[in-house]
């Protein structure tokens, strides 16, 4: 049944580290590209994934290459706990799933990126009404945002865009509002729907 609070909302929905489980899949996929045990390379890492001994841009691009055209990163990575449900949840609710991935990261392999993430999509049936690949997010128009980059969530917030951190090693220092589920995903988008707003808050 419809929520009126949640009818014609607009949730731009990020997918790495938000619905897959980006750094659990990079991790096995980096041990075999650095011939290391999976168990030396630690889950607590940071942007960029220094704690691994990825030094610098290039490093992670040819990472990044690797885990996409030789091991299907994007069509392997496994769901976040949650994720199906609560999007399908919100879907039932009334509000409008807005995927926006930034998944078209390297030159020259955008169509394996692109056909990974729509099988990736329907083989876990996460429901949406949109499919965006693209870097600035908040040209999109979403009314609520869920994202992991901290980067992302700075420049979101900084437009005045309520955004919601979804809790893992990179983002730490990134304010409250932070999800660590996707059940507090599910609460907090409530939350904010149930608060009054002006009109110009809304973008559409």
């Amino acid at each position: 049944m419809e929520d009126p609070r949640l009818k014609n909302i607009i949730i731009g929905v990020d997918l790495d580290g938000v619905c897959a489980d980006f750094l659990g899949r990079m991790r096995e996929i980096a041990a075999e590209w650095l011939e290391r045990n999976v168990e030396d390379l630690t889950p607590d890492v940071s942007y960029g994934l220094r704690e691994w001994g990825i030094q610098n841009n290039d490093q992670y691009n040819s990472l990044h290459r690797f885990a996409v055209t030789q091991r299907e990163l994007f069509k392997t990575a496994p769901m976040i706990p949650g994720a199906r449900r609560h999007l399908r949840q919100l879907s039932d609710d009334g509000a409008r799933i807005r995927i926006i991935t930034h998944r078209l990261y390297i030159h020259f392999f955008h169509k394996t990126a692109v056909e990974q993430t729509i099988d990736w999509l329907d083989r876990h049936g996460i429901p949406y009404w949109d499919l965006c690949f693209m870097r600035e997010k908040e040209q999109v128009g979403a009314d609520v945002y869920i994202d992991d980059s901290p980067g992302n969530v700075e420049q979101l917030r900084g437009k005045g865009l309520y955004t919601i951190c979804f809790a893992n090693s990179t983002n730490k220092n990134i304010a409250e509002p932070r999800a660590t589920s996707w059940e507090h995903v599910y609460r907090l988008v409530n939350e904010w729907a149930a608060k009054p707003k002006s009109s110009a808050t809304t973008k559409r």
